[in-house]
């Protein structure tokens, strides 16, 4: 076996790791031809890859981004509700966009995609890190006479949430390292666009606020000073809190505990990245409180509404602000 680390939780592959990407390069080596009959020449194009976009925010991030001529590759862990997100946006008219099976908590995966974009397009321009889970599962049977209540968003939930370990640490694994791993990923072909743009979805409770522990929010606050290494030990410290059943509420946030460490993560991340490459223009964004299957569906914003912010900044002039946090359409702050 070969063990993966450096960006995360360690990952166990076969050693027949360099044969599967080359296995799936040539399945989407095959389909090259017919892709590029469709599509035409993309070299003055900007070329966008979208996670976790088959269906809400994600799939309508497409939507919006080819309504404004950009090339879209839209990708879904599932291949069969990927493509059928392909159909619907083709047969809204919609002509520059392809499907790419990913699945950002598998390496494997990004490899065969990021193969097949620089193979196909030699570049990418815009990087829109969407994939999430919420962590938790719903008690079934309490949920059947309750009645949440909009106005406290997800939170109004928390007495039918169920929070278990191993959800806990897919959600970590997903929202968090799956962005993370995009991100390292892809930087590479970013580089080679004129105009590199990475949205990275986070959310209202992606803030600070969130965090109990004054010790941990000073740390992360510290943006000139917080590595990469010490936020994936902040993660860590978490999981392992979560673990044992020590997850105190003056430490962490103690409902959707993974969710709200996950995005608070992301949202450092972004940080993070964005000083590390000030050539690019690298945000992250709470598109709202949006009517999407994380939220059950008792968001007030339609996606839409959702999409605009992560639109609005894949789509940022040159020199535009970067490092930044945004609530939907408007410059926000980490706190």
């Amino acid at each position: 076996m070969i063990l993966i680390t450096g960006v995360g939780l360690p990952f166990e592959l076969p050693r027949a790791y360099p044969g599967l990407i080359a296995s799936r390069v040539n399945h989407e080596q095959a389909k090259l031809a017919a892709i590029a009959s469709r599509i035409g020449t993309c070299e003055r194009r900007w070329i966008a890859v979208v996670t976790g976009a088959n269906k809400g925010i994600g799939l309508e991030i497409c939507r919006q981004l080819l309504e404004k001529g950009i090339m879209v590759v839209l990708t879904a862990r599932d291949e069969a509700r990927g493509k059928a997100a392909v159909s619907k946006l083709q047969d809204g008219g919609a002509k520059d966009v392809v499907f790419h099976q990913l699945d950002v908590a598998d390496p494997v995966s990004i490899a065969s995609l990021k193969t097949f974009i620089h193979c196909q397009f030699q570049k990418l321009d815009i990087l829109v890190n969407n994939a999430g889970v919420s962590g938790i599962e719903l008690d079934v049977e309490a949920l059947s006479g309750f009645n949440n209540n909009k106005e406290t968003h997800l939170e109004s939930f928390v007495p039918v949430m169920i929070q278990q370990y191993e959800k806990a640490k897919e959600c970590i694994n997903i929202n968090f390292y799956g962005t993370k791993r995009m991100c390292k990923a892809f930087i590479p072909l970013l580089r080679l666009s004129q105009s590199p743009r990475i949205v990275n979805l986070t959310s209202i409770y992606g803030k600070l606020q969130v965090i109990p522990s004054e010790t941990i929010k000073t740390e992360l606050r510290d943006a000139d000073n917080l590595t990469e290494g010490r936020l994936d030990n902040i993660i860590s410290s978490f999981l392992n809190d979560f673990r044992t059943n020590n997850v105190l509420k003056d430490t962490w946030p103690t409902d959707l505990s993974a969710y709200k460490v996950s995005k608070v993560a992301v949202a450092a991340y972004t940080r993070i990245l964005a000083r590390k490459h000030e050539e690019m223009c690298i945000n992250c964004v709470h598109p709202g409180y949006v009517i999407t299957d994380i939220t059950w569906n008792t968001g007030k914003l339609t996606v839409e509404e959702g999409a605009k912010g992560p639109v609005m900044l894949a789509l940022l002039p040159d020199g535009g602000p970067s490092g930044q946090f945004y609530f939907q359409t408007t410059l926000s702050s980490f706190e």
